[in-house]
């Protein structure tokens, strides 16, 4: 399984972005799926997820900002990304994991770098 993301670059801040991340496989396989970040320094963190028929959640510095949605037409991640601030400014990575009873396989994308300054 191989994720490309994309979308990354500079952006003002109060502006807007949209990642996206495209999977090789079917992500109905996908049990679920979601949106890291680094910054430099700083450890990963998760910032969205978003299950197979359930709700998405947010990391609370993003809620009201940011909008997770997966296409499965289109084998593809979303992240919205609107107001943005300079503390969101990591390199984003996308995630996928497939459950299947006690085994999780875990997948990831390289990174897509986010950077907002004015």
């Amino acid at each position: 399984v191989q994720l490309q993301a994309s979308g990354g670059g500079l952006v003002q801040p109060g502006g807007s972005l949209r990642l996206s991340c495209v999977a090789s496989v079917s992500i109905s396989s996908m049990n679920i799926m979601g949106w890291y970040r680094q910054a430099p320094g700083k450890q990963r963190e998760l910032v969205a997820l978003i299950p197979i028929g359930g709700r998405a959640t947010y990391v609370d510095s993003v809620k009201g900002r940011f909008t997770i949605s997966r296409d499965k037409a289109k084998n593809t991640l979303f992240l919205q990304m609107d107001s943005l601030r300079p503390e969101d400014t990591a390199a984003y990575y996308c995630n996928a994991k497939s459950l299947l009873g006690k085994r999780i396989d875990d997948y990831w994308g390289e990174g897509t770098l986010v950077t907002v300054s004015s």
